[in-house]
């Protein structure tokens, strides 16, 4: 166990409870590490002392380790009463008067290491009453240590995980066309990631799980370079679209992964899963990235695509999510919403993508509203980025419209 210390600011409020409780002038919890040594990992004082949380030195030179083998008792009144104390350099060094230490032990029996409260003076108040009060506080203490190790040991087994992945480069991409609402062709498609475990998990249980283990960027750069590497493949009338969140787009490395891209018909897409703190700063970095690709904002109507994100950053494209698609046909309010989002993209000069188009009535609706562009199973689902490139070339040749007769005849079903 030689990771770094824990952090916990709840045990430092346990320790500043139990120190007012006792009078003591020093509280700490500390944990046994590798080497035969012992760690600090929180202390709460008053006093400006030596050592604090990550302070190392050999557990035989500490109260915490003798007491737990048996050598000294857990309450110590005054250390001059026990000649082993006497022993200790830190009894002289401190000095250690007053002196109450429990063992923390964890559910599994483990001894993690100790909870103490002390004092540079004798105080011969002290009862075993007092020592019942430590415990309870060292109670509470164990269980939030244990709380921040399964917390810990999650955090690492995903970043395990993600790391392995991006060493490996051990995730792919796949294409979904999207169509023009008016005549059925292909106007371009959205690169999508796709992981190993694509038949249990979705790809944003891993970009959430990077996030939030610190590999955000790190994976979404990978996904994005493997998405830049596909663009050959796509026909030359057609636009793709890559996703990034707003701290990718943030970090500035964009740019220099869409620098050699310059005159491909690129679409950057803002993923709306984490809010924006600094709207200025977004749209600078958007703007930095307008020489070289279009901006479309992702989800418009669900997550934390709001008005102002719309009006602030003024898109290219504005992507309606599923759950406005979804029976737009039978639903009078997702029909009105719609037809309030098409005059507001033609107010500020924006295309709409409604995603999630999964029938023909839903395509005909949405046509008929307005909607510029249509992306779902009706018109195809994620591909091998070749066979998207074969459907793409395809639907532009060949009209398919016979199958659905209640539909204008540009209308194009699923090839």
């Amino acid at each position: 166990m030689d990771e770094a210390p824990l952090q916990n600011a709840s045990i430092d409020r346990i320790l500043d409870a139990v120190r007012e409780h006792l009078g003591a002038e020093i509280a700490f919890v500390s944990r046994y590490v590798e080497g035969e040594q012992k760690e600090l990992t929180h202390v709460s004082s008053d006093l400006d002392l030596p050592m604090g949380p990550g302070f190392r030195d050999p557990r035989e030179n500490s109260y915490c380790w003798h007491i737990a083998e048996g050598r000294l008792p857990e309450l110590i009144q005054d250390a001059a009463d026990h000649p082993f104390a006497q022993t200790l350099a830190i009894t002289e060094f401190l000095p250690v008067g007053c002196h109450l230490n429990t063992p923390l032990k964890l559910a599994d029996g483990t001894i993690y290491g100790s909870f103490c409260c002390l004092s540079r003076t004798p105080d011969r108040t002290m009862t075993d009453r007092d020592l019942g009060v430590l415990r309870a506080f060292a109670a509470l203490a164990v269980g939030q240590i244990e709380q921040t190790l399964e917390h810990d040991e999650r955090h690492n087994s995903l970043r395990g995980r993600i790391r392995k992945i991006i060493d490996g480069q051990a995730l792919h991409i796949v294409h979904q066309p999207i169509h023009s609402l008016a005549t059925g062709k292909p106007v371009g498609a959205e690169c999508l990631a796709r992981f190993p475990d694509a038949g249990q998990r979705g790809p944003d249980c891993w970009f959430n799980e990077a996030a939030e283990t610190g590999l955000g960027l790190e994976l979404e750069l990978l996904a994005i370079r493997n998405a830049l590497e596909t663009a050959a493949h796509l026909p030359p009338h057609c636009y793709m679209s890559i996703n990034a969140s707003p701290a990718t787009v943030l970090s500035g490395a964009l740019v220099e992964m869409l620098e050699p891209f310059r005159g491909r018909k690129l679409v950057v897409e803002l993923t709306e899963h984490q809010q924006v703190g600094d709207y200025a700063a977004l749209k600078r970095a958007l703007g930095a990235l307008t020489p070289y690709a279009r901006i479309a904002i992702d989800d418009v109507g669900a997550g934390y695509a709001g008005l102002r994100h719309l009006v602030d950053l003024a898109p290219d494209l504005l992507k309606l999510d599923m759950s406005l698609t979804r029976d737009v046909h039978r639903d009078v309010a997702r029909r009105a919403l719609t037809t309030a989002m098409v005059r507001f993209a033609r107010t500020i000069g924006s295309q709409l993508v409604a995603e999630g188009v999964e029938s023909a009535e839903e395509a005909q609706v949405l046509a008929e509203l307005g909607v510029d562009f249509g992306q779902g199973y009706f018109y195809a689902a994620p591909m091998p980025v070749v066979a998207a490139a074969q459907h793409m070339m395809g639907a532009a040749k060949h009209e398919i419209a016979e199958e659905l007769p209640a539909l204008p005849k540009a209308v194009r079903c699923k090839a």
